[in-house]
């Protein structure tokens, strides 16, 4: 059985270079997937980058002890700007982070993202704050394409309302998806399987497609 001090000493090397990823390699050798690992960020401050992780993007900004899954990708497609994780973000299995089109994101901190969540900054920002929870398959796009008729819609430009906007503390349930122009206030929770096309109070439950408020969270 391998031991702490195993772990301990290759996750001292860890990193995103070369030899940081192996070092990551062997201090999680035999140890299980997914959760498991997350007490391994804790133990350098450049945090769990798993190796099977893709890192495709020349502007990333990497806060102290982050965890990145098994799968996950962050991309920089033509134009895009940069990606900011801030300290001990987490981002688990195959999310995928994409910029483009001057498009930029970024995660405050001890932020958790759940497996396979997109996350698409083209033409517009995304932005989420400090201790946001985001369940599986949550989607986030500011921007949407034109639709002029006699063209197809994949050659069309792009278009947005604005950037996306997520405050502090707020909580999103299993597969909502987030379009362009919104902003979600602090606190509130949007239910599962909302489509948010218009702004959410703070300390608001909302749900449904589109997403209304059902009530504040401090009503009885």
């Amino acid at each position: 059985m391998i031991s702490k001090h195993w772990r301990r000493f290759w996750m001292h090397y860890a990193g995103i270079n070369r030899f940081g990823r192996l070092s990551t390699w062997l201090a999680s050798l035999f140890l299980p997937t997914y959760y498991s690992r997350v007490f391994l960020s804790r133990m350098n401050s450049k945090g769990y980058v798993s190796p099977k992780a893709i890192l495709s993007h020349p502007s990333i900004g990497l806060g102290k002890n982050i965890f990145v899954d098994d799968g996950v990708m962050i991309y920089q497609d033509r134009d895009g700007g940069s990606v900011e994780l801030g300290d001990e973000v987490k981002l688990f299995r195959e999310t995928i982070i994409q910029t483009g089109q001057s498009g930029s994101i970024k995660v405050g901190s001890v932020t958790h993202i759940q497996p396979r969540c997109q996350l698409s900054a083209y033409k517009s920002t995304i932005s989420i704050g400090r201790r946001v929870e985001i369940a599986p398959y949550c989607a986030f796009y500011p921007y949407n394409h034109g639709m002029v008729v006699g063209q197809p819609i994949r050659t069309q430009p792009l278009q947005s309302k604005g950037g996306i906007t997520i405050e502090d503390d707020a909580w999103l349930s299993v597969g909502v998806i987030v379009l362009d122009g919104v902003r979600i206030g602090k606190g509130a929770v949007v239910g599962a399987g909302a489509v948010v096309t218009k702004d959410i109070p703070a300390n608001s439950i909302s749900s449904g497609v589109p997403a209304r408020v059902i009530k504040m969270r401090n009503s009885s």
